[in-house]
């Protein structure tokens, strides 16, 4: 359900209801020139709808701006700082507990949000021990990309307009996605560039961090039906457990 079609008069009873608020955070930057500028704020969205659906739960107005600062140098790139979204998280989580929700879910979809949502989720952790954060990132898709990953990874943690992200384009946003454009681009990337500030322009001038014209609809579903699968019953497992704290307190 999305949050901002509600109406001030009904929206007290159905918090009460829900308990689950899902905010989408993307990133607007370079994702080659088969991807558009906003391929994490779509995949982000589109995750999140899934899941509320699944967990009957809010989803919040996706927060379309992120930290990209490897990236902020490329064509289309905005960056924000990590102290501002940090603070921004925050204060929605605040927000949202003032409002009586008890379940926050930051659906991430760009790598680089990761620290600023681990902070914010920390801070609203210390001064509302109550209010349960979930950070996710494609929790509990290792096992899906393995089987489905036909080029070794550019590096350990990144993916990016690769045969990874572009499939999962294919399944949740095809629209978005001009395969005549895919392009196989597989940097080499030094031990360095992850001990040092190192902007991506000095090791790709695409972008992309692998072989996109690999990517498939059918790879996308079998990572990101998993990945689904696994926040799904993380929240309904959560839900249930404030369900059961509730009945325990009347």
């Amino acid at each position: 359900m999305l949050y901002e079609q509600q109406n001030s008069f009904e929206i007290k009873e159905q918090i009460a209801e829900k308990k689950c608020a899902i905010l989408p955070i993307g990133a607007v930057e370079a994702h080659g020139p088969h991807l558009p500028l906003g391929t994490d704020n779509l995949l982000a969205e589109r995750l999140a709808e899934r899941l509320a659906e699944r967990t009957d739960s809010f989803v919040l107005p996706t927060l379309p701006y992120g930290q990209v600062w490897s990236l902020k140098n490329f064509p289309g790139s905005l960056n924000v700082s990590n102290e501002a979204l940090i603070q921004l998280l925050y204060d929605i989580g605040e927000s949202l507990y003032q409002q009586g929700f008890r379940i926050y879910v930051m659906l991430n979809g760009h790598l680089g949000n990761a620290q600023a949502l681990k902070d914010a989720a920390r801070l609203l952790y210390q001064d509302y021990p109550d209010l349960k954060v979930y950070y996710f990132f494609y929790p509990g898709s290792k096992e899906a990309i393995a089987e489905v990953r036909e080029t070794p990874a550019a590096h350990a943690a990144y993916f990016h307009a690769c045969e990874l992200e572009t499939s999962y384009m294919l399944y949740l946003a095809e629209e978005f996605v001009d395969m005549e454009k895919a392009i196989k681009d597989i940097p080499t990337i030094s031990i360095e560039a992850d001990c040092t500030p190192t902007p991506w322009e000095e090791f790709t001038s695409s972008a992309v961090l692998g072989d996109a014209t690999l990517a498939t609809k059918e790879k996308g579903e079998r990572v990101v039906e998993a990945s689904l699968a696994a926040m799904t019953r993380i929240l309904n497992d959560a839900k249930q457990r404030l369900l059961s704290k509730g009945d325990a307190s009347s």
